[in-house]
């Protein structure tokens, strides 16, 4: 594939980049984005931000010399760019894929990755963690922190502004990459501040009128103007923020400026104190699809490069879509519910909902803690507030979870989307820790629905419930179950699906289906194999769990879900508490960061699909005929 490049067919690395004429590095820099959209269509990914920083990556590595001056990459959305142009410019077709390079950027991967992360707004307080370390060592190189506009709307970064401006260090830059976007629009105060301002009709009419009358007088008192008018912008901009927390704010700089990039940066090296450059970049830059929708191009599957269009394999319908379509459902009959998402509009199933409530949807930004407490706000004045989250998200605001409505005993519903292995995005997003550390919370209802209409059910069930109530499901394609109406569900209840006699697997979430394929093979050579839907990880069905006890003597556990402290954990705990000795096999995801790759062979890995459950029978009932 590098071979039909001009330039990054040889490239051996960033020391090639400063070398290169402004000329070669604009080859260069359209070579990257050529390069970075062949491979994503082929591989999916993260194609708008990659494609809107990369005169800046360029620009970087020329002014900078990492990996002895540390870059820190906020997310890691950014970061491909930064991997052809370090290190991983061959292995860069193997992006996302199984033993492949991750679509993060990872310490263990690259000296070039100073630090790790796929949840935004990490950056500043990284960064500034390395800037105290190298001034303890006395090391003098510097720390440059990219972070976007979009993950400003986080808590945590100015925690680390305020953190930097109190310290005040040398060496110690952090650019803010505005484009106006994050992974939905922005949304906010802050994101909106200078736009308000300088689009307002006294400024744009006041411009007007002054340009009118000095034209007359030539062009020395239009420049004038100009340069008074960038002056005023500096007055009333968000450098005013930055500045009164200490920073020496530099901007706004055109991202796509090579040479403006690299003069700044170069400038920003000899200021004292630390430096915030405001860089205005366009997301999606290069690549006509991801300039017109950079909500979409902000992470796709594969793609035709021609014409941007997703390749779509004839598929059930996904989890996503049937959340959204039931709570739109719910909402037209219960004006009651209202709906909170952490910037994640899109990918949470909520277009529909917000263009049918605009007045009860809330999309508060990256902004995952504020999205808890302001439910639990909602739900005390006699609101049904439904909090869509990401799994991995959810974790940012597990002590508001707990605080501010588990403490208080809430109905919040946590619509928990991507719960167990997601896939191609790896550690950082797989959601294999929710069951564990909402299993634990007091006063919580944790569910997980075997099928799209126990998805429906379960919600219904949460909305019209008096308690703290997460319904949590998996990412991709449903099993195409029909769903219609809604059904209340009784609070602790199981299902069982199948009688046995050998051995009883209890399944939670998308297992369920796995375990009814691995019982039906496992019956075609003799063993039977019960399985029940255990939907409720808490409270638990006890009294079909006695039942069960009576009737098996091998009982086997799946979930999608770290086994330390999960589901099969909760079953241990309940027997150990009645005194009943069982022979237990527990099933999950084992006690390690699971990488990235396709979503089927990472579950067959860790052995929760059909396959996975059918081997650990017969080999528990093997153990169990020679006594071990």
């Amino acid at each position: 594939m590098l071979e039909r490049y001009e330039i990054l067919k040889s490239y051996s690395g960033p020391s090639d980049i400063k070398d290169l004429s402004y000329k070669d590095l604009e080859k260069l820099a359209q070579e990257v984005r050529d390069y970075i959209i062949q491979v994503t269509s082929k591989n999916g990914g993260h194609v708008g931000p990659g494609l809107g920083v990369v005169e800046l990556t360029i620009a970087l590595l020329r002014v900078f010399d990492p990996p002895k001056d540390t870059v820190v990459w906020d997310i890691g959305h950014q970061g491909y760019p930064w991997k052809i142009l370090t290190d991983r410019k061959d292995a860069f077709p193997t992006l996302r894929q199984y033993n492949g390079i991750a679509g993060f950027l990872r310490r263990v991967e690259s000296p070039y990755d100073a630090f790790g992360a796929g949840h935004s707004s990490t950056s500043i307080s990284a960064a500034l963690g390395f800037r105290v370390a190298k001034d303890l060592k006395g090391d003098d190189s510097y720390v440059v922190a990219v972070i976007g506009d979009g993950a400003m709307t986080a808590g945590m970064a100015f925690e680390a502004l305020n953190n930097a401006g109190h310290l005040r260090p040398d060496r110690f830059i952090v650019i803010l990459n505005d484009n106006e976007m994050s992974i939905s629009p922005n949304v906010g105060a802050i994101s909106t501040y200078l736009s308000r301002i300088l689009s307002g009709h006294f400024v744009q009419e006041s411009r007007q009128k002054i340009k009118s009358v000095l034209k007359h007088f030539g062009d020395t008192p239009l420049r004038f103007m100009k340069l008074t008018e960038e002056f005023l912008k500096g007055l009333i901009s968000p450098g005013v923020l930055f500045e009164e927390l200490g920073f020496n704010y530099i901007g706004v700089i055109d991202g796509h400026d090579l040479q403006a990039l690299e003069k700044t940066l170069r400038n920003a090296k000899d200021i004292r104190g630390p430096v915030l450059l405001h860089v205005v970049t366009k997301k999606g830059k290069g690549y006509r699809p991801a300039e017109e929708d950079p909500v979409k191009w902000h992470g796709v599957a594969p793609y035709k490069v021609e014409s941007g269009e997703i390749i779509k394999k004839p598929s059930p319908p996904t989890w996503t879509s049937v959340f959204g379509k039931a709570i739109v459902e719910l909402a037209e009959g219960d004006e009651r519910i209202v709906v909170i998402t952490p910037a994640m509009r899109e990918g949470s199933g909520l277009v529909e909902f917000s263009k049918r409530f605009p007045e009860r949807f809330f999309d508060v930004g990256i902004a995952e803690q504020h999205a808890a407490t302001f439910a639990a706000g909602l739900a005390c004045e006699g609101m049904k507030p439904v909090a869509a989250y990401y799994s991995t998200f959810l974790q940012r605001a597990y002590d508001q979870v707990i605080h501010d409505i588990a403490l208080q005993n809430l109905p919040v519903t946590f619509a928990i989307d991507r719960g167990g292995l997601v896939g191609d995005d790896g550690p950082t997003h797989h959601g294999v820790f929710d069951l564990s550390y909402l299993r634990c919370i007091p006063n919580m209802v944790v569910s997980a629905p075997k099928d799209e209409q126990e998805l429906r059910d379960l919600l219904y069930t949460a909305v019209n419930s008096s308690v703290p109530f997460a319904v949590r499901y998996p990412r991709g394609a449903a099993y195409g179950v029909p769903t219609e109406g809604f059904n209340r569900i009784e609070v602790g209840t199981w299902e069982e699906l199948l009688e046995g006699e050998d051995v009883v697997i209890l399944a939670v979430g998308y297992p369920v289906y796995q375990a009814m394929k691995a019982a039906e093979n496992l019956y075609k050579e003799g063993i039977k194999a019960g399985v029940v839907n255990a939907r409720f990880v808490k409270p638990m069905d006890e009294s079909m769990l006695l039942d069960l006890c009576d009737r098996y003597d091998l009982i086997v556990t799946v979930e999608d879900n770290t086994v330390v402290g999960g589901f099969g954990s909760g079953v241990l705990e309940f027997l150990a508490r009645k005194g009943i000795a069982k022979r237990v096999v527990n099933l999950g995801v084992p006690d390690k960061f699971v990488d990235h790759g396709n979503q089927n062979l990472l579950r067959n890995l860790v052995g929760i699909d059909a396959e996975g459950i059918e081997r650990a029978v017969k080999d528990a009932l093997m153990k169990k005929a020679i006594g071990l």
